[in-house]
C-alpha cells in the first residue's frame, strides 16, 4: 500500500501583507492546498500561479470543485485538472498547471502534473489521499476567498 498524503486546505494570498512585489499587482485570495504541512502553492511559487480553489465566482468556484470530486470532467483535459492557474483571471489560455487525478475505491491520485499549454513535466508528486478526507477538504475550499 502506498503511503497516504494528508490534504487540508486554508486561506491564503499571492503576497504577505508586507511583500513589495504587490505594489502593482492582484494579490489574489485562495484557497491553499496543504500537503503533509506543506504548501502546494509554496512548492509551485516560481510558475506565478494560484490554486484554483476557493476564489472567482460562485458557478467557477462549484465547477472546480465537480472537477476535483470526479463529478464533472473537463472539456478539454479529461481526466486532467487545472490546480494552479492564472493569478489575474484564473482563465486557463493565460497558461496553468494540470493534474491528472484518479480515483481508487478508498483513495485518490494526484499525479503527473504538467505546466501548460507546453504539456511540460513538472517533478512532483504522486500524492495519495483518503478518499473521504479528501473529499472534505475540497468540499471547505468553497468561498474561501468570498465570491467575485
Amino acid at each position: 500500500m502506498k503511503h497516504l498524503n494528508y490534504l487540508q486546505t486554508r486561506p491564503s494570498s499571492r503576497y504577505d501583507e508586507n511583500d513589495p512585489e504587490q505594489e502593482g499587482n492582484k494579490n489574489t485570495k485562495f484557497a491553499d492546498l496543504i500537503i503533509d504541512g506543506r504548501s502546494l502553492y509554496q512548492m509551485l511559487k516560481k510558475y506565478d500561479m494560484v490554486p484554483s480553489l476557493g476564489w472567482g465566482s460562485e458557478e467557477h468556484q462549484k465547477q472546480m470543485i465537480d472537477y476535483f470530486l470526479l463529478n464533472q470532467m473537463h472539456t478539454y483535459l479529461f481526466y486532467r485538472y487545472p490546480i494552479l492557474v492564472c493569478p489575474w483571471c484564473g482563465d486557463e489560455e493565460c497558461g496553468f498547471i494540470s493534474v491528472f487525478i484518479e480515483r481508487g475505491e478508498e483513495q485518490v491520485i494526484w499525479r503527473d502534473f504538467k505546466l501548460e499549454p507546453n504539456n511540460k513535466s513538472i517533478n512532483i508528486g504522486p500524492f495519495y489521499f483518503n478518499w473521504e478526507d479528501y473529499k472534505s477538504a475540497i468540499i471547505n475550499t468553497y468561498g474561501t476567498a468570498g465570491i467575485q
